[in-house]
């Protein structure tokens, strides 16, 4: 009996193991029938196969290139852009300018702040740099930082704060490139353009900003003498290129490498961005040069205090100048001086001038405009109204030091 059983378990045994084996075999067939199924019912299937692979697993060597499964484009990247082309050829033309003051008491001087600057003329041992009147007032010295970081002394021509411009004088020795002005009347909106400048100060010197005109011919009013009144309108283009603090004096340029701006502020409010301001270059010339000539602008001179028509109540129109109640613009005479061009031409108190050379005379902004397109020693016919009846005078124009008309 005991045999019995001993064989029996041997024979089980046995029976066990083979049933393992066919059930491996049976498993094995169906594994890559059902392979083969899913390859011929699914052809994409194959694309999960690695390049090199057969079914049988087995390596083989691809003949010829891969079959692509979309378009294929080749793609160059050029690092030499127009952009980088015209930053090479000016940025050294666009310095960092520093405002040295003496504080404290032994007279100490210490920066009291830093702009930009463009070199955009070299005569001989000098070369001259225009900046932002702004960026230089009340400086007791003023150095050029250049492109390499030499620091270099500068002696101020003169600056003119109507229009936020001063020119610098410096030693030429050490200047390698001039920046050259363009056209700034043909710029149009939509055009692109580089802003390069020092912005927070000399740590960032020659950033470079992209962006385009947004808009030109835009009126700034200017509050010259701080009495809450405008004096002036500055005319400006609007750029959305990045303008920020240490910009002020930097470089606006176009794509042909040609400075058509001098960057002087931007519109900094905590809803407003993108709004930088830059003085046109046709505008800027011609005060560079009365600066570096003369040491100031020399504007024509009328010689009278004036006051906007359009400020005073309606009572004092009627009553006191007696005007038609259809006169709405015009500058009122408010004060002439002694042996000026005004009181030459007969001017009294509480004229009111509303035609100048020829152009309608809204207010005190548009006569200054009118006026400061003529040159000194010009003669000008102008309207006025007194005591109510309008008359004709002529104005030869003078020179003279002051803001006023």
């Amino acid at each position: 009996m005991g045999y019995y059983d001993q064989d029996y378990e041997n024979y089980n045994a046995k029976r066990q193991k083979g049933n393992r084996g066919g059930w491996f075999l049976a498993g094995l067939v169906g594994a890559i029938l059902g392979g083969l199924l899913m390859l011929f019912a699914f052809p994409a299937f194959s694309n999960f196969l690695p390049y090199n692979m057969d079914l049988s697993g087995e390596e083989t060597e691809q003949e010829g290139p891969a079959e692509a499964t979309g378009p294929v484009k080749n793609v160059a990247v050029n690092v030499n852009t127009a952009i980088t082309g015209i930053v090479d050829e000016v940025s050294e033309a666009v310095v960092g300018v520093v405002n040295l003051q003496e504080a404290g008491f032994w007279n100490e001087t210490g920066e009291a702040g830093t702009g930009s600057g463009v070199i955009y003329k070299q005569e001989g041992d000098n070369a001259f740099v225009v900046t932002n009147h702004h960026v230089i007032a009340g400086a007791s010295q003023v150095e050029i930082s250049l492109n390499d970081g030499t620091r270099v002394p500068a002696e101020l021509l003169g600056s003119d704060a109507l229009t936020d411009l001063a020119v610098l004088r410096v030693d030429s020795e050490k200047i390698t490139k001039v920046a050259q002005f363009g056209d700034s009347d043909k710029v149009k909106p939509g055009e692109p353009v580089i802003a390069i400048g020092n912005p927070l100060g000399l740590q960032f010197s020659g950033s470079v900003t992209q962006g385009i005109i947004s808009g030109t011919e835009r009126a700034i009013p200017i509050d010259e003498n701080g009495d809450g009144l405008v004096d002036w309108n500055a005319e400006v283009l609007q750029t959305d290129a990045a303008i920020n603090p240490g910009n002020s004096g930097g470089a606006l340029i176009n794509m042909d490498g040609k400075v058509i701006g001098i960057n002087s502020m931007k519109i900094a409010q905590a809803a407003v961005e993108g709004i930088g301001l830059s003085i046109p270059a046709n505008h800027a010339i011609p005060i560079i040069e009365d600066l570096e000539n003369y040491s100031e602008v020399r504007r024509p001179f009328m010689g009278i205090g004036m006051r906007s028509l359009n400020e005073v109540s309606s009572y004092h129109k009627q009553q006191t100048l007696k005007l038609p109640e259809d006169t709405t613009n015009g500058v009122i005479v408010m004060s002439v001086s002694p042996l000026s061009p005004a009181a030459q031409a007969g001017l009294q108190e509480f004229d009111v001038i509303t035609e100048f050379a020829g152009e309608e005379v809204k207010d005190i902004i548009a006569l200054r405009k009118i006026l400061y397109t003529k040159n000194i020693g010009d003669t000008v016919e102008f309207n006025f109204y007194r005591d109510g009846k309008m008359q004709t005078g002529k104005m030869k124009l003078g020179e003279e030091d002051m803001l006023g008309g």
